[in-house]
């Protein structure tokens, strides 16, 4: 397994005005894209081609990727040394592709576009909105069980059932530890219709029978086709497994979800931590803070 496809289509429309000219998925969170996480994420569970799904007027995300030889050279003699090797880590992390959803027709739509370069083959998907912090990449806990069963698996996490309608959620039988052998799949149920608190999170091992059901899915909730409901239908086609991984994804593709973002990595880092325990501690100082 290579690939990993990145839905990065979405308008953004929730960080208006921040997003109407930067594309929500370079929004920073410390000193890096939050795009640029996922696809380290990816790098780190054994991918090195991405696949990332357009939209029109998102050609910036590409651009953050590709070389930038006058900026390179402007650092270099100025002596940013430092600014210098990150620019040209994230030119060399991986391998991109990528690949325009001409219409806004839902997530489901989007990760098809990617079939004509990821072929025939199993391939990651990765939803950049969910960052994740875990000892074992959550990502590579997928690849590990997908090595291990042989059929598309889904990132699984238990919610409270009030949270449901959130998500998509599964209903299981057969287990292996956390391992779930799936038989139904509902996107975005009412807290009574879930058929449990397993809610399907942003990271899958997906395979040739997704893309087949997905080309035949109608327009779900939203009225957009949803990824969720394609892999449903590919239960005809052969069994399909959810792992609870182990590790936690942030929402970030909301202002609450990037600033707990922010608040979640700044402690640990180097330089942002020293930075922001000493604002905390001036803001309590002058009653700035409650």
């Amino acid at each position: 397994m290579r690939h990993c496809v990145i839905p990065a289509a979405g308008l953004g429309t929730r960080f208006l005005p921040a997003t109407k000219a930067l594309p929500k998925e370079l929004l920073p969170v410390l000193d890096r894209p939050v795009l640029q996480w996922g696809v380290e994420e990816a790098v780190a569970a054994g991918l090195d081609t991405m696949v990332v799904v357009l939209s029109r007027g998102k050609e910036l995300l590409a651009a953050h990727f590709d070389s930038a030889p006058e900026l390179e050279r402007t650092l270099e003699s100025r002596g940013k040394l430092v600014g210098l090797e990150a620019v040209r880590r994230s030119q060399r992390l991986a391998r991109f592709a990528y690949v325009y959803q001409p219409e806004p027709l839902g997530l489901g739509h989007a990760v098809l576009q990617a079939r004509p370069v990821v072929g025939d083959r199993a391939f990651a998907c990765l939803l950049p909105d969910d960052l994740s912090w875990a000892e074992r990449p959550i990502l590579a806990q997928l690849v590990d069980a997908h090595r291990e069963v042989g059929t598309p698996v889904l990132a699984l996490m238990r919610v409270p059932r009030e949270r449901i309608s959130r998500y998509g959620s599964v209903a299981v039988a057969e287990s292996r530890g956390r391992l779930h052998r799936v038989t139904a799949m509902v996107e975005k149920p009412a807290p009574e219709d879930a058929p449990s608190e397993l809610a399907i999170m942003g990271r899958y091992v997906l395979t040739t029978p997704v893309f087949d059901a997905l080309a035949t899915t109608p327009p779900g909730v939203g009225g957009e086709i949803q990824l969720t409901d394609g892999i449903a239908a590919a239960l005809a086609a052969g069994p399909i497994w959810g792992l609870e991984f182990e590790g936690e994804l942030l929402d970030v593709g909301t202002p609450e979800g990037w600033l707990q973002a922010l608040l979640r990595t700044a402690p640990s880092h180097p330089t942002f931590g020293p930075a922001l325990r000493e604002a905390l501690e001036r803001g309590l100082h002058q009653g700035a803070l409650p």
